[in-house]
Protein backbone atom coordinates (compact mmCIF):
# COMPACT_ATOMS: atom_id res chain seq x y z
CA UNK A 1 0.00 0.00 0.00
CA UNK A 2 1.36 3.41 -0.97
CA UNK A 3 1.56 5.80 1.97
CA UNK A 4 0.69 9.43 1.12
CA UNK A 5 3.54 11.87 1.48
CA UNK A 6 3.25 14.37 4.32
CA UNK A 7 5.63 16.82 2.68
CA UNK A 8 3.78 19.83 1.32
CA UNK A 9 5.29 22.33 -1.11
CA UNK A 10 4.69 26.01 -0.32
CA UNK A 11 5.21 26.97 -3.98
CA UNK A 12 3.16 25.63 -6.90
CA UNK A 13 5.23 26.99 -9.81
CA UNK A 14 8.85 28.13 -9.60
CA UNK A 15 11.62 29.41 -11.83
CA UNK A 16 15.01 28.02 -10.85
CA UNK A 17 17.91 30.23 -11.97
CA UNK A 18 21.24 28.39 -12.21
CA UNK A 19 24.49 30.07 -13.17
CA UNK A 20 26.71 28.44 -15.75
CA UNK A 21 29.54 28.49 -13.19
CA UNK A 22 27.45 26.32 -10.84
CA UNK A 23 27.37 23.60 -13.51
CA UNK A 24 31.15 23.36 -13.89
CA UNK A 25 31.76 22.18 -10.31
CA UNK A 26 35.51 21.86 -9.75
CA UNK A 27 36.31 22.03 -13.45
CA UNK A 28 37.93 25.12 -14.94
CA UNK A 29 35.60 25.03 -17.92
CA UNK A 30 32.53 23.22 -19.20
CA UNK A 31 30.02 20.98 -17.45
CA UNK A 32 30.60 18.57 -14.55
CA UNK A 33 28.74 15.30 -14.98
CA UNK A 34 28.50 14.73 -11.20
CA UNK A 35 27.07 18.23 -10.63
CA UNK A 36 24.54 17.70 -13.44
CA UNK A 37 23.32 14.37 -12.07
CA UNK A 38 23.11 15.75 -8.52
CA UNK A 39 21.08 18.68 -9.85
CA UNK A 40 18.84 16.43 -11.99
CA UNK A 41 18.05 14.20 -9.02
CA UNK A 42 17.23 17.21 -6.82
CA UNK A 43 14.90 18.52 -9.52
CA UNK A 44 13.26 15.10 -9.86
CA UNK A 45 12.75 14.99 -6.09
CA UNK A 46 11.07 18.41 -6.03
CA UNK A 47 8.94 17.58 -9.07
CA UNK A 48 7.58 14.54 -7.18
CA UNK A 49 5.99 17.01 -4.72
CA UNK A 50 3.78 18.27 -7.56
CA UNK A 51 5.77 21.46 -8.16
CA UNK A 52 5.91 22.92 -11.68
CA UNK A 53 9.53 23.80 -12.47
CA UNK A 54 10.96 26.08 -15.14
CA UNK A 55 14.71 26.62 -15.33
CA UNK A 56 16.88 29.44 -16.67
CA UNK A 57 20.55 28.55 -17.11
CA UNK A 58 23.48 30.94 -17.51
CA UNK A 59 26.44 30.37 -19.80
CA UNK A 60 29.41 31.69 -17.82
CA UNK A 61 31.10 28.26 -17.66
CA UNK A 62 31.55 28.47 -21.45
CA UNK A 63 31.43 32.11 -22.51
CA UNK A 64 30.58 35.43 -20.84
CA UNK A 65 29.53 38.18 -23.23
CA UNK A 66 30.18 41.09 -20.89
CA UNK A 67 33.77 39.98 -20.19
CA UNK A 68 34.56 39.22 -23.80
CA UNK A 69 34.53 42.88 -24.77
CA UNK A 70 38.00 42.97 -23.21
CA UNK A 71 39.11 40.45 -25.84
CA UNK A 72 38.10 42.88 -28.56
CA UNK A 73 34.71 41.39 -29.45
CA UNK A 74 31.85 43.72 -30.27
CA UNK A 75 29.50 43.69 -27.23
CA UNK A 76 26.45 42.65 -29.24
CA UNK A 77 28.33 39.78 -30.92
CA UNK A 78 29.78 38.71 -27.56
CA UNK A 79 26.34 38.69 -25.94
CA UNK A 80 24.94 36.49 -28.72
CA UNK A 81 27.87 34.10 -28.21
CA UNK A 82 26.99 34.03 -24.51
CA UNK A 83 23.38 33.19 -25.40
CA UNK A 84 24.58 30.22 -27.46
CA UNK A 85 26.54 29.03 -24.41
CA UNK A 86 23.27 28.92 -22.44
CA UNK A 87 21.78 26.71 -25.17
CA UNK A 88 24.66 24.24 -24.79
CA UNK A 89 24.07 24.13 -21.00
CA UNK A 90 20.31 23.75 -21.49
CA UNK A 91 20.74 20.77 -23.84
CA UNK A 92 23.19 19.16 -21.38
CA UNK A 93 20.71 19.64 -18.53
CA UNK A 94 17.84 18.30 -20.65
CA UNK A 95 19.82 15.17 -21.52
CA UNK A 96 20.75 14.59 -17.86
CA UNK A 97 17.18 15.11 -16.63
CA UNK A 98 15.86 12.65 -19.19
CA UNK A 99 18.47 10.09 -18.10
CA UNK A 100 16.94 10.19 -14.59
CA UNK A 101 13.44 9.84 -16.05
CA UNK A 102 12.19 13.45 -16.12
CA UNK A 103 10.42 14.76 -19.22
CA UNK A 104 11.71 18.15 -20.35
CA UNK A 105 11.39 20.72 -23.08
CA UNK A 106 13.99 23.32 -24.06
CA UNK A 107 12.57 26.60 -25.36
CA UNK A 108 14.99 29.12 -26.78
CA UNK A 109 14.60 32.87 -27.26
CA UNK A 110 16.60 32.62 -30.50
CA UNK A 111 14.99 30.33 -33.04
CA UNK A 112 16.96 27.14 -33.79
CA UNK A 113 14.45 24.57 -34.98
CA UNK A 114 16.80 21.59 -35.09
CA UNK A 115 17.63 21.89 -31.38
CA UNK A 116 14.72 23.31 -29.43
CA UNK A 117 11.27 24.85 -29.53
CA UNK A 118 10.98 28.62 -29.88
CA UNK A 119 9.82 30.39 -26.72
CA UNK A 120 6.02 30.52 -26.84
CA UNK A 121 4.39 31.47 -23.56
CA UNK A 122 1.21 29.43 -23.94
CA UNK A 123 3.13 26.34 -24.99
CA UNK A 124 5.54 26.72 -22.06
CA UNK A 125 2.64 27.01 -19.59
CA UNK A 126 1.01 23.92 -21.12
CA UNK A 127 4.25 21.93 -20.71
CA UNK A 128 4.41 22.96 -17.05
CA UNK A 129 0.77 21.97 -16.51
CA UNK A 130 1.54 18.56 -18.03
CA UNK A 131 4.35 18.06 -15.53
CA UNK A 132 7.28 18.66 -17.86
CA UNK A 133 10.34 20.65 -16.83
CA UNK A 134 10.79 23.64 -19.14
CA UNK A 135 14.33 24.97 -19.67
CA UNK A 136 14.49 28.49 -21.06
CA UNK A 137 17.64 29.03 -23.14
CA UNK A 138 19.30 32.02 -24.86
CA UNK A 139 18.36 34.53 -22.16
CA UNK A 140 15.83 37.10 -23.35
CA UNK A 141 17.16 36.81 -26.90
CA UNK A 142 18.49 40.36 -26.69
CA UNK A 143 22.02 41.67 -26.14
CA UNK A 144 22.69 43.82 -23.04
CA UNK A 145 20.33 41.70 -20.92
CA UNK A 146 21.60 39.07 -18.49
CA UNK A 147 20.19 35.63 -17.76
CA UNK A 148 19.12 37.05 -14.36
CA UNK A 149 16.84 39.44 -16.23
CA UNK A 150 15.68 36.52 -18.40
CA UNK A 151 14.78 34.59 -15.23
CA UNK A 152 12.77 37.54 -13.88
CA UNK A 153 11.02 38.06 -17.22
CA UNK A 154 10.14 34.38 -17.72
CA UNK A 155 8.98 34.02 -14.09
CA UNK A 156 6.59 36.95 -14.56
CA UNK A 157 5.38 35.59 -17.91
CA UNK A 158 4.83 32.13 -16.41
CA UNK A 159 3.05 33.63 -13.38
CA UNK A 160 5.52 31.82 -11.11
CA UNK A 161 5.29 32.11 -7.33
CA UNK A 162 9.01 32.73 -6.82
CA UNK A 163 12.46 32.86 -8.41
CA UNK A 164 14.92 30.48 -6.78
CA UNK A 165 18.43 31.77 -7.43
CA UNK A 166 20.83 28.86 -6.96
CA UNK A 167 24.40 29.89 -6.11
CA UNK A 168 27.58 28.57 -4.50
CA UNK A 169 26.96 30.50 -1.25
CA UNK A 170 24.14 30.07 1.26
CA UNK A 171 22.46 33.44 0.76
CA UNK A 172 23.17 37.14 0.32
CA UNK A 173 26.01 38.74 2.29
CA UNK A 174 27.08 42.31 2.98
CA UNK A 175 30.41 41.46 1.31
CA UNK A 176 32.06 38.49 -0.39
CA UNK A 177 32.12 35.82 2.38
CA UNK A 178 34.99 34.01 0.59
CA UNK A 179 37.20 37.09 1.11
CA UNK A 180 35.75 38.88 4.14
CA UNK A 181 35.16 36.64 7.17
CA UNK A 182 33.16 39.43 8.85
CA UNK A 183 30.64 39.60 6.00
CA UNK A 184 27.11 39.58 7.40
CA UNK A 185 24.48 37.24 6.01
CA UNK A 186 20.97 38.60 5.47
CA UNK A 187 18.04 36.27 6.17
CA UNK A 188 15.70 38.65 4.36
CA UNK A 189 15.98 41.85 2.33
CA UNK A 190 13.76 44.37 0.61
CA UNK A 191 14.22 44.91 -3.13
CA UNK A 192 15.04 48.57 -2.58
CA UNK A 193 17.83 47.68 -0.11
CA UNK A 194 19.39 45.35 -2.69
CA UNK A 195 19.43 48.23 -5.19
CA UNK A 196 20.63 50.88 -2.71
CA UNK A 197 23.41 48.73 -1.24
CA UNK A 198 24.44 47.32 -4.62
CA UNK A 199 24.24 43.76 -3.27
CA UNK A 200 25.06 41.00 -5.71
CA UNK A 201 21.74 39.18 -5.76
CA UNK A 202 20.74 39.74 -9.39
CA UNK A 203 21.42 42.70 -11.64
CA UNK A 204 19.44 45.94 -11.18
CA UNK A 205 17.15 45.32 -14.18
CA UNK A 206 16.11 41.92 -12.81
CA UNK A 207 15.56 43.30 -9.29
CA UNK A 208 13.49 46.19 -10.67
CA UNK A 209 11.30 43.78 -12.66
CA UNK A 210 10.75 41.63 -9.56
CA UNK A 211 9.98 44.72 -7.45
CA UNK A 212 7.41 46.06 -9.95
CA UNK A 213 5.69 42.67 -10.14
CA UNK A 214 6.02 41.72 -6.43
CA UNK A 215 7.89 38.54 -7.33
CA UNK A 216 9.92 37.17 -4.40
CA UNK A 217 13.46 35.81 -4.83
CA UNK A 218 15.12 33.17 -2.66
CA UNK A 219 18.92 32.97 -2.91
CA UNK A 220 20.31 29.63 -1.68
CA UNK A 221 23.22 27.23 -1.98
CA UNK A 222 22.42 24.50 -4.50
CA UNK A 223 25.54 22.49 -3.60
CA UNK A 224 24.15 21.49 -0.21
CA UNK A 225 22.13 18.31 -0.57
CA UNK A 226 18.33 18.72 -0.43
CA UNK A 227 18.51 22.54 -0.16
CA UNK A 228 16.29 22.94 -3.22
CA UNK A 229 13.67 20.69 -1.63
CA UNK A 230 13.97 22.47 1.73
CA UNK A 231 13.28 25.84 0.09
CA UNK A 232 10.23 24.35 -1.66
CA UNK A 233 8.97 22.99 1.66
CA UNK A 234 9.22 26.46 3.18
CA UNK A 235 12.28 25.99 5.38
CA UNK A 236 14.24 29.17 6.15
CA UNK A 237 17.13 28.51 3.81
CA UNK A 238 19.25 31.26 2.26
CA UNK A 239 17.98 34.83 1.81
CA UNK A 240 14.46 35.94 0.93
CA UNK A 241 14.16 39.14 -1.11
CA UNK A 242 10.71 40.76 -1.30
CA UNK A 243 8.78 44.02 -0.90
Amino acid sequence: MHMPTKEKAVYKRVVLKISGEALQGDLHYGVSSSVMFSLANQIKDVKSLGVEIAIVVGGGNIFRGIESEKLGFDRVTADYMGMLATVINSLALQDTLEKVGVYTRVQTAIEMKALAEPFIKRRAVRHLEKGRIVIFAAGTGNPFFTTDTAAALRAIEMNADVILKATKVDGVYSDDPMINKDAKKFSSLKYIDVLKKGLRVMDATAISLCMENKLPIVVFNLNKKDNFKKVILGEKIGTLVRG
